[in-house]
């Protein structure tokens, strides 16, 4: 009778500036940089540019708009995201300054200095709107960012994911984040055998709006390592549709232990970081190092006061490496590809 199969060792444990714990997190210099009257000066006179020459986004370039303050900052924060802690947090643009539109130009104007808009639905639309549009659960429009309930964590399909706050809500609504790389080292250290199940490819439910999506289902890694770059990849919601359907095997219990244990750890306040955006505050997070989550949040009924962020999905230019799986969410996996994002319905 012949041994089983020994499963391969575990790659890591991942010593890089990524791998923070808990409140590490608010002591890195990389983490908050504030905005001074020259960055918003420079954001002043290239709104008043495309202002003049009503300029459409996809017009607004890092090429017709360098920003000579600001610019060097955000290629400092776009290295920082990929080689440092993986998320950055800028205080503040004075939104109650600008109409709507204006904050919309402005918040794309940074965003494309850190990297390339994708699509967040099968309409293509690249800027989306973070509101409570009182769908509800099991409506075929639903997101979790347009509900008002408490979002687990997870990652977009994205290589960096951007917020602007625009207005906070009346209560609730906190941003909670935590390090994946630092996950996957604890999940290592305290259970080998669940994390070499994490780094076994999970079936994924193709999410109710991906309509431009060709298949059901695809599979792919909670924790990956390719070419040395570590990623992480999550999110539970698609992962417990997908072994609900008949045409798919049942989770197994190896499986939801791994994924109950995560999710347990990344709860944990040794592992995890709570804060609140203000209003003009703005984050930027590498989904390939960190997973996030929101609170649940009281609202107001004034449609003016009611919480609302700007989100941008970002594919940059300085990228890892991907596993082949993500090929299927992704598109293209190389570093440096411009990958990610929802395609267009046919």
């Amino acid at each position: 009778m012949s041994d089983s199969p020994k499963p391969s060792p575990l790659p890591g444990p991942f010593q890089i500036p990524a791998a923070w714990k808990g409140t590490e997190l608010f002591e890195r210099e990389d983490w908050s940089v504030k905005l001074n009257q020259q960055h918003l000066q420079d954001l002043q006179e290239a709104l008043q540019t495309i202002s003049t020459e009503e300029l459409r986004l996809e017009q607004i370039t890092v090429n017709r708009f360098p920003l000579p303050h600001l610019g060097p900052v955000l290629r400092q924060i776009q290295d920082q995201l990929e080689v440092g802690s993986g998320a950055c947090q800028l205080k503040r643009i004075p939104v109650e300054d600008y109409t709507p539109w204006q904050l919309e130009c402005l918040f794309w104007l940074i965003a494309v200095h850190l990297g390339t808009p994708v699509s967040q639905s099968a309409t293509g639309e690249k800027l989306f709107h973070v509101r409570d549009e009182g769908y509800q659960i099991g409506q075929a429009q639903a997101r979790g960012p347009n509900t008002r309930k408490r979002l687990s964590f997870h990652t977009d399909r994205c290589d960096v994911i951007g917020f602007l706050c625009i207005q906070q809500a009346i209560s609730g609504g906190d941003n909670q984040l935590v390090s994946s790389v630092a996950l996957f080292n604890e999940m290592r250290d305290r259970w080998p055998q669940l994390t070499q199940v994490l780094m076994q490819p999970f079936y994924y439910l193709r999410h109710n709006v991906d309509q431009g999506n060709a298949k059901p289902f695809c599979q792919q890694p909670v924790f990956s390592v390719q070419d040395g770059q570590f990623a992480g990849s999550f999110l539970r919601v698609l992962i417990e549709r997908a072994y609900t359907s008949p045409d798919l095997p049942d989770m197994t219990p190896a499986q939801k232990e791994a994924l109950d244990q995560l999710e347990a750890l990344a709860e944990s306040p040794e592992m995890s970081v709570t804060f609140q955006q203000e209003p003009g505050d703005l984050l930027f997070l590498n989904n390939w190092v960190t997973f996030h989550r929101r609170d649940d949040f009281e609202d107001s009924t004034e449609t003016h006061l009611k919480r609302h962020l700007l989100r941008a999905w970002l594919s940059v230019p300085n990228s890892r490496p991907l596993d082949p799986l993500f090929a299927d969410n992704y598109g293209k996996t190389a570093a440096g590809a411009v990958r990610g994002g929802m395609q267009p319905a046919r």
